[in-house]
């Protein structure tokens, strides 16, 4: 089976660096896995979170394109329960007429932040969440050009292409539904170690043809951190486990901790136990242990597409972690 590989980047910002340097190094990253063949390249939807900078996928998603000449770009994702489903179509209709069949929109329904993200996305009020499911509805429709039956409007520009549609999600529940309203669909491994590939299962048995898209698709995302070896690659992964047990602790991060501050830590029992259930959401090793891993979570979930997201500290070692990837998976 041949594996897809794509990529999903936060933005994170790293020891003594600024939001400015982490999108930079987004938009570096971009082009860096474009070169090495990877098939898609996503930015998430992150508020008031001083360790990611990448709060406005959508504005970010028009620069990256700009940069780029083949790879995919899109969201991952816009969080839709915060914002007009007319309005996000325009968007995309508009990135979809200027960059023709190499745009994503992925969206979730997920706050982005703190609970105080969603009364000031929505002018004081919370979201109402149960609205979402008709929210995608409308915006299928809107990004193919129909008619609103109430409102009589269509989202402009129009064009022949439409922006592909993955619903993101972390349980049974984002899997069912988008199944019923015929999208693609990503399960966030990296939020959520476990029921993945039973979701997965329950998406493609209740899949539902739609005007969008006649045949189910999926995917899932992970963390993945890749190194020449194994100890290396668990030495650059136990920042990333800091970082994870921080924010379960309610502490937040001004920025990513290096490898070097992770192996100062000494972890209670507790600690080293949440360490390595964490461990679920990624995937570490030299190159072949990380392919036959890899590999094997496609085979679980069968599925042809995996979307790595890989923190590492320094930036170099991001890169290398992709390249160490391509590499062993032979793409082009």
């Amino acid at each position: 089976m041949t594996i897809q590989l794509s990529v999903l980047d936060q933005s994170p910002l790293l020891p003594d660096q600024t939001p400015s340097d982490a999108l930079n190094q987004t938009t570096e990253l971009a082009r860096w896995t474009e070169k090495l063949g990877y098939t898609r390249f996503w930015v998430s939807e992150h508020h008031s979170t001083k360790s990611l900078a990448g709060s406005a996928p959508e504005v970010l998603a028009a620069h990256l394109a700009a940069h780029t000449n083949r790879i995919r770009i899109g969201t991952g994702g816009v969080l839709l329960p915060h914002y007009s489903e007319y309005k996000v179509a325009e968007v995309f209709r508009v990135l979809e007429n200027l960059y023709p069949n190499r745009i994503d929109l992925g969206i979730g329904r997920a706050p982005g932040g703190m609970p105080g993200v969603n009364y000031a996305l929505n002018r004081g009020k919370y979201p109402n969440v149960h609205d979402y499911p008709k929210q995608v509805q409308e915006l299928i429709l809107y990004l193919h050009g129909e008619k609103h039956p109430t409102y009589q409007i269509k989202a402009t520009p129009l064009g022949d292409s439409v922006p592909s549609i993955w619903m993101l999600g972390s349980s049974g529940t984002s899997a069912m539904m988008a199944a019923n309203l015929g999208t693609s669909y990503t399960y966030a491994q990296f939020i959520n170690g476990e029921s993945g590939a039973a979701s997965m299962k329950q998406y493609f048995e209740a899949f539902q043809p739609s005007i969008h898209q006649k045949e189910p698709r999926g995917s899932v995302a992970i963390f993945v951190i890749c190194a020449e070896t194994e100890e290396e690659a668990k030495y650059l992964a136990s920042s990333l486990d800091l970082a994870l047990l921080r924010v379960e602790n309610g502490q937040f991060n001004e920025f990513f901790p290096s490898p070097e501050e992770a192996s100062r830590q000494t972890y209670s029992i507790f600690e080293q136990e949440r360490i390595q259930y964490n461990r679920k959401r990624m995937i570490v090793g030299s190159p072949g242990q990380v392919k036959e891993k890899i590999e094997a979570l496609a085979k679980s979930y069968n599925i042809q597409e995996v979307i790595v997201n890989t923190i590492a500290v320094p930036f170099e070692k991001r890169l290398q972690s992709y390249e160490l990837l391509a590499d062993v998976f032979h793409l082009s």
